[in-house]
């Protein structure tokens, strides 16, 4: 074994995850590839190609590499384990009318769990990840915080990590932008490896339709949904819609019908099947509710804690204060107003570029899963 110690790293065959484990590989780590197999992108279903993880010339590319480079490399196939708990959530969660994030969901519930379980048994010290963020230990407990690469950092999607699971992963990306990155692949001689390009796309609906998807998995779903109401705030009917299932919350696009004026979604309720529509200033929200929080930098919640919030992947954030409630969820007041409060998206609290926990957004009352179970079941 080498001095540095044996590290498992997750290699999806994209260039980040590549060059993390050049970039071990270099520094002296023994190092062994996995490539886990979520998701079996020829059954999807979906219209074009897929353009994400888990392909076979994904794998074959991770495998080329560890080859080239020396290293072990193996397969590791979680597509049971991934559908039981990742695509019946997400499914589940649209049709109690909230906007999952399955790639976070997949970050906490299965990819370090299957890493961590793969690393004890190879005897592996640590395990690593393409991911841009940062993590340190301080004061005893360990911080994600944001990468250096500000079009990059990948914070927000590892809010869920407990401290167990940060005390034995690295990230050697993220004291790197993404062209150095490239640059890195470009030079180590991998040059169709540098020009690859990225994934957006959920790995599960790789023609980026999730409404597609959402009938391919539910039988009879487009029938059973169609004829709800779109309504303004003042309960006024301005006509029929798909199903709510289909829209999420500030889309102003693919609504359908023509209102002489933009539109967007500022409501769903699941129980009546009723779109809520408005202007964009029918978007403004000054606090919501956050449930399943999990905290990183601070052990629990000191009520009253500022801090910098994020709603969304590519938000920039806004200040805000953190309050617990009584339910055990947290009460997030904003300073000012934003824009599209998603209930199932992810809110994150930020100091300064640490992590200090996330969790899900959450509607003031909840509407339970076994909701959607009964519309899955046909009841």
């Amino acid at each position: 074994m080498s001095k540095k110690g044996r590290i498992l790293v997750a290699m999806s065959g994209g260039i980040d995850s590549s060059v993390a484990a050049m970039l071990l590989h270099d520094e002296g780590y023994e190092v062994i590839g996995i490539t886990m197999k979520t998701w079996d992108y020829a059954t999807s279903g979906g219209a074009r190609k897929t353009t994400g993880c888990c392909s076979l010339d994904d794998i074959n590319d991770a495998r080329a590499l560890a080859v080239d480079k020396g290293f072990h490399h193996m397969i590791l196939d979680i597509r049971a384990e991934f559908g039981d708990n990742i695509i019946d959530n997400f499914v589940e969660e649209y049709l109690a009318g909230r906007t999952p994030n399955p790639c976070i969901m997949c970050n906490t519930h299965i990819k370090w769990d299957a890493l961590l379980k793969r690393a004890n048994q190879l005897d592996c010290e640590f395990i690593a990840t393409g991911h841009y963020a940062k993590r340190r230990e301080e004061n005893g407990r360990y911080i994600i915080s944001k990468g250096l690469d500000d079009n990059k950092d990948q914070s927000y999607v590892l809010w869920g990590l407990s401290q167990e699971a940060l005390a034995r992963t690295i990230f050697p990306l993220g004291g790197f932008t993404k062209p150095e990155i490239r640059q890195m692949a470009f030079d180590q001689g991998f040059e169709e490896l540098a020009k690859k390009n990225e994934s957006y796309e959920i790995c599960f609906v790789p023609d980026n339709d999730y409404r597609g998807f959402l009938n391919r998995k539910v039988d009879g779903l487009e029938e059973r949904m169609k004829g709800g109401l779109f309504m303004d705030k003042a309960g006024n009917i301005l006509g029929e819609h798909r199903g709510y299932p289909y829209y999420t919350i500030g889309q102003r696009k693919g609504l359908g019908k023509a209102f002489g004026e933009p539109m967007f979604v500022t409501k769903i309720d699941p129980l009546t099947n009723t779109v809520y529509l408005g202007r964009e200033e029918d978007l403004l929200g000054h606090s919501m509710y956050v449930r399943n929080v999990n905290w990183q930098k601070i052990a629990q919640l000191a009520d009253g804690l500022e801090s910098t919030t994020k709603i969304r992947y590519k938000d920039k954030g806004a200040v805000s204060t953190l309050h617990n409630a009584e339910d055990g969820r947290v009460r997030v007041d904003f300073t000012h107003n934003v824009s599209a409060i998603a209930p199932g998206q992810s809110a994150v609290f930020y100091d300064g570029d640490d992590v200090i926990g996330g969790g899900f957004i959450s509607r003031s009352t909840e509407i339970p899963l076994s909701f959607s179970r009964e519309i899955i079941a046909g009841a």
